[in-house]
C-alpha cells in the first residue's frame, strides 16, 4: 500500500491479506461482544474519577498491532473497554465511507439523546501522532447529534483497526449492512480517492472494494451533480437509488440545477418511476407532465413512518383494499419486533384477514 492512501495522524501497516481483513472484521464483532462485560467491569470500578480503568488482565481481542498495545498498556486500558472522551478530543476520519449527514436527522437525534443518554458506545483509533486526540471509526452521526445537544462528553471504545483505505473498506462494509451508505456518499468520496491518487484508475478502485467497475463508473458520474442538488436526494434513498441519481445526472447536464430541482420535487410528489424519469431524460415526454405507463397504480395516501423521531420509510393506500409498507434502515432486533407485532396482530384478530 502506497504511503498516499494515508493521511496525516495514520500510520502504515503491512499490506492487509484476505485473512487479515476477516481478522479485523471479527475483532471489531469480539469488541461488542464483551461490552457489556466492560460495563459490569466499570460498575465494580465504584466510580473512579480516571477515564482509564486499570487494566484489568491485560485481556485484548485478538492480535494486536503493536502501537495499540503500548498505547492500551500506558492508558490502562482494557481491550472492548466504554470509556467517556471528551467531544472535543473526537475528530473525523478523512477516510469516513459517509459523506452526508442529515440536519434534521443529526437534529431529531440529538433530542434523544438530550432524553434518554447516550446507549451505544462510537468506536474510535488512537491518533498516535497526536496523544490525546481521536479518530471516528464508527459513530460519527452520534458524535454530531452529541455536540448538537451541548454535551462534552462521549461514550467510546478504543478499537485497533488497520487506518487507511482499508479502515474505509472496514466501515463500508458496515454501513452496507446497515442499508446506510448512499450512493452519494459513494460518489463524494469515491471522486475524492481519485482526484487524491489513492487509487490510479476505476478498475483499482473497484479491484478494492470488490464492485464491479460499473458501479464505480455510475457513481463518479453522480459525482458531477452539485451537492446542493444531491443534498435534496439524500434524504429518500427509497426513491432515489444508483438509477434514478444517474438519471438525475444526464438531466442535469443537459438542463442544469435550477430544473433539475424542479424535475426533483416531481418526482417525490408525483412518485414518478425511474422509467418515467428517463422518457423525461430522452424528450419522450415533458417534465411538466407526468407520462403514463401502464399498470402503475397511483397511490391514495402516504404517510411517513418514524422511528425515535427519525423517518424509515412510509405507508402507502391505493384503491380501496391494498396497502403497502415499506421500511428501510431498521436495525435486525427492530425488524423482527415489528414482524412480530404485526404478526400478533393479525393471529389475535385484530386485522381481519
Amino acid at each position: 500500500m502506497k504511503p498516499s492512501q494515508f493521511a496525516k495522524g495514520f500510520k502504515a501497516r503491512p499490506d492487509s491479506t484476505s485473512s487479515e481483513k476477516r481478522t479485523a472484521l471479527d475483532r471489531l464483532n469480539a469488541i461488542d461482544g464483551i461490552v457489556d462485560i466492560q460495563h459490569a467491569g466499570q460498575a465494580a470500578a465504584n466510580g473512579r474519577s480516571s477515564a482509564f480503568v486499570e487494566d484489568a488482565g491485560d485481556i485484548a481481542a485478538g492480535p494486536e498491532s503493536e502501537e495499540y498495545r503500548a498505547w492500551r498498556r500506558a492508558n490502562r486500558y482494557t481491550a472492548g473497554q466504554v470509556i467517556e472522551l471528551l467531544l472535543k478530543a473526537i475528530k473525523p476520519s478523512p477516510f469516513n465511507p459517509r459523506h452526508f449527514y442529515l440536519k434534521t436527522s443529526i437534529a431529531e437525534l440529538a433530542v434523544n439523546l438530550a432524553k434518554q443518554g447516550q446507549q451505544q458506545a462510537i468506536h474510535v483509533i488512537p491518533d498516535y501522532e497526536n496523544p490525546g486526540t481521536f479518530f471516528v471509526s464508527d459513530g460519527g452521526r452520534r458524535v454530531r447529534a452529541l455536540k448538537e445537544a451541548n454535551k462534552d462528553t462521549v461514550k467510546a471504545v478504543v478499537v485497533d483497526l488497520p487506518v487507511g483505505i482499508e479502515s474505509y473498506k472496514l466501515g463500508y462494509d458496515l454501513n452496507v449492512q446497515r442499508d446506510s451508505q448512499t450512493v452519494f456518499d459513494n460518489a463524494i468520496v469515491w471522486r475524492r480517492f481519485l482526484d487524491e491518487k489513492h487509487f490510479q484508475s476505476q478498475r483499482e478502485l473497484a479491484d478494492h472494494l470488490g464492485l464491479d467497475e460499473s458501479t464505480i463508473a455510475v457513481a463518479l458520474s453522480i459525482a458531477k451533480l452539485p451537492e446542493t442538488v444531491m443534498q435534496e436526494m439524500v434524504a429518500r434513498p427509497d426513491r432515489f437509488g444508483s438509477n434514478m441519481a444517474y438519471q438525475i445526472t444526464r438531466y442535469h447536464t443537459a438542463r442544469g440545477s435550477d430544473a433539475t430541482l424542479r424535475l426533483i420535487n416531481k418526482i417525490t410528489s408525483d412518485d414518478l418511476s425511474t422509467r418515467q424519469v428517463a422518457d423525461i431524460v430522452k424528450g419522450r415526454a415533458s417534465a411538466q407532465e407526468t407520462p403514463k405507463t401502464p399498470g402503475r397504480q397511483r397511490y391514495a395516501q402516504r404517510l411517513d413512518i418514524k422511528l425515535d423521531g427519525v423517518t424509515v420509510g412510509d405507508l402507502k393506500s391505493y384503491g380501496e383494499d391494498r396497502l403497502e409498507l415499506r421500511l428501510r434502515g431498521l436495525s435486525r432486533e427492530k425488524r423482527d419486533e415489528l414482524l412480530h407485532q404485526i404478526e400478533t396482530m393479525l393471529q389475535s384478530g385484530q386485522i381481519n384477514t
